[in-house]
């Protein structure tokens, strides 16, 4: 097996959360980063400057910006192997109370700004003939029951959509791609700079208030989520043979997840006498 130690990481959103915590444990084993940002000084303020990494703004909203990055980082390591698109940010709000550019800001970074990355460094992986692709989503990816959360789970869905899609396409190449869906670690991505609500409030929407606020104020600080045990989860999983499509992280996404699957087999079950009957009759 090819040492792990030669790959070379690619990470978007690395200058706090998860991203940050998965860029100084890489370090820490003496691994080879290429980290991005909006803020390069965000980036160097956060992590100590090392030969074996590499930090760069990074405008996720421009395909040139992001290629210039990918071509930075073969540059500087000769390749690039494993490629993190964990940049993101959340937005709360009903979606009668949210705007057309609130979503579709939303969108733009959840969504279009992986698919960017995808779309740029492929070409590279396909030339290796390996690599690996990990798209952040959220539990919030796989179950929607958030009360406010409706496009950034509708944002984490796509993702969820699009890589197991990608999982296949990129098969025969030798690429992997896998899902990560974490339920609530403890950074500081309840905190304002991370979610984003919406400009104009309907006070009729009191549930999503109450959510809003408990995500803001009573989990946030206390989420049961380690981002260091986080961080060792993504570089175990880059070095197995055949990594999972989904890797959900933490015992609540695990619970979470399970409850949606029983549901869903419930709501099969319940209906399977009429739905599943609905083909031309021979």
């Amino acid at each position: 097996m090819e040492n792990s130690n030669q790959k070379v990481w690619y990470i978007t959103g690395a200058s706090k959360g998860l991203g940050l915590a998965l860029v100084k444990q890489l370090l820490n084993e003496g691994k080879k980063v290429a980290a991005t940002s909006r803020s390069i000084e965000e980036l160097k303020k956060a992590i100590d400057d090392a030969d074996n990494f590499l930090p760069l703004q990074v405008n996720l909203l421009s395909e040139e910006s992001i290629e210039k990055s990918i071509q930075a980082t073969v540059a500087q390591f000769g390749r690039v192997d494993v490629i993190v698109n964990n940049a993101g940010y959340g937005l709360a709000g009903a979606l009668e109370e949210l705007t057309d550019v609130e979503a579709r800001q939303n969108f733009d970074v959840n969504v279009f700004g992986s698919l960017n990355v995808i779309r740029k460094v492929l070409p590279y992986l396909r030339k290796q003939q390996s690599g690996h692709i990990f798209n952040v989503s959220s539990i919030g990816g796989f179950t929607g029951a958030f009360p406010g959360f409706g496009i950034y789970c509708a944002t984490k869905f796509a993702v969820q959509g699009f890589t197991e899609s990608l999982a296949e396409e990129v098969k025969p190449f030798g690429i992997k791609a896998t899902i990560v869906s974490p339920g609530y670690f403890r950074t500081d991505f309840l905190k304002d700079s991370s979610l984003s609500v919406p400009k104009n409030q309907l006070q009729e929407y009191k549930t999503v208030r109450d959510v809003q606020s408990a995500h803001e104020n009573e989990i946030n600080g206390n989420q049961p989520g380690d981002p260091h045990k986080a961080a060792l989860a993504f570089i175990r999983t880059a070095e197995m043979q055949n990594p999972p499509v989904h890797l959900f992280l933490g015992q609540d996404a695990y619970a979470m997840a399970e409850v949606k699957i029983q549901s869903v087999k419930e709501n099969m079950e319940a209906v399977r006498e009429y739905a599943a009957a609905t083909g031309f009759d021979n």
